[in-house]
Order: C-alpha cells, then structure tokens, then sequence
C-alpha cells in the first residue's frame, strides 16, 4: 500500500508541474521515474506515450494511467491517475471561481505567454532527448520523414500515423526476419 501511495504523490507532483499537455510530462516523467527511482526506462516512456497518444481521451491521463498499471496493475493505475489529475481539478477549480477577475490582469496574460513559450523549450529539449537515443537506421529515418509530412503537412490524424508506424515496423522486423526471434524473447523473458 506505501507503493501505491507513493505513486499516486509522484504523479500528483508530475501533474502539478505539467503545464501544456502530453509532451510536456514527459521531462519531468524521465526525471521522476527513470532518474529519480528507476522504476521504468526511457524505452517504457516512450512505449506508454505511444499507446497513451494512441487510445481515446487525454494523452497525459493516458500515460499516468499506463505507466501506474506497469508500476503495480489496477491500483497503481488509479493511483497514478488520480494523482496527475488532482492538481489540475485544485487549481481549475480556484482559477474558475476567480476567472473574470484573472481574464482582465495584464499579470496573468503575460504569465501564460511565458508559461507556453517554457512548455515549447521543455517538448523540445525532450524531442532532442529521445532522437539521440532512438533508432536511426535507414527505414527509421525513412518512418520518421513520412510521420512528419502526415502530420505536420498533410495533417493526418496522429492516431491513424501511430498506428501505420506500428504496423510498418512489425512489417519490417517480419522481412528482416527478427519478428521470430523478438516474439521468443519476450516469450523467454515473461517467464
């Protein structure tokens, strides 16, 4: 139960401190649970973010809830959802009650201009992050191209991107052969 407690008070912590959405979690999920306590790896980040960003409902809740159900099933699913989404319903909470008086303060315009342009510096700092470590075979580059003209110039769903990169890479392993031998080492290692 100390387990569960202490994740639902890290996510609270990672969702006090996520401003901007999905891709702004992620620096402070890698500090927290990769750095911090080595719970997870980096490749489990980006493996929960995958399915997080390709499942209905918000990509932030459906990361904490991913990664707190690998952490510890049911509970710590609960646990780390609850906790991401507690100091949002606080703080929106206090900021509705207040928020015609807020709308009108030069004060908090100019802190939210900041607050996004910090967000943009946090997802780029994770983009670079995770570029340096991920995969840059050909075929990868060649995913990565493609990803990128879908959504950014032809504005495809990232849902139906994800998903078409998923299956171009399970493809790709079965044509080089190694889908065989991945499939028989997560065998091995699930027992």
């Amino acid at each position: 139960m100390k387990e569960i407690f202490k994740i639902f008070f890290i996510f609270f912590k990672i969702g006090l401190f996520t401003f901007g959405g999905g891709y702004a979690m992620l620096p402070i999920i890698k500090r927290e649970l990769v750095d911090n306590l080595n719970w997870i790896t980096e490749s489990d980040i980006l493996d929960y973010y995958a399915i997080g960003q390709s499942t209905p409902g918000i990509i932030a809740v459906n990361t904490a809830t991913m990664t707190g159900y690998n952490l510890k099933g049911i509970k710590g699913a609960l646990a780390a959802t609850s906790g991401f989404i507690m100091p949002s319903l606080i703080i929106i909470t206090i900021i509705a009650s207040y928020f015609s008086r807020f709308q009108e303060i030069e004060l908090f315009q100019h802190a939210f201009s900041a607050i996004q342009i910090a967000v943009v510096a946090l997802i780029i700092d994770i983009v670079i992050k995770m570029w340096n470590k991920s995969d840059k075979s050909k075929i990868s580059l060649l995913i990565f191209v493609l990803a990128f003209i879908l959504l950014a110039l032809l504005r495809v769903s990232p849902v139906f991107v994800i998903l078409a990169s998923a299956i171009s890479g399970i493809i790709i392993q079965r044509f080089r052969g190694e889908f065989k031998k991945s499939v028989k080492e997560y065998k091995n290692n699930k027992n």
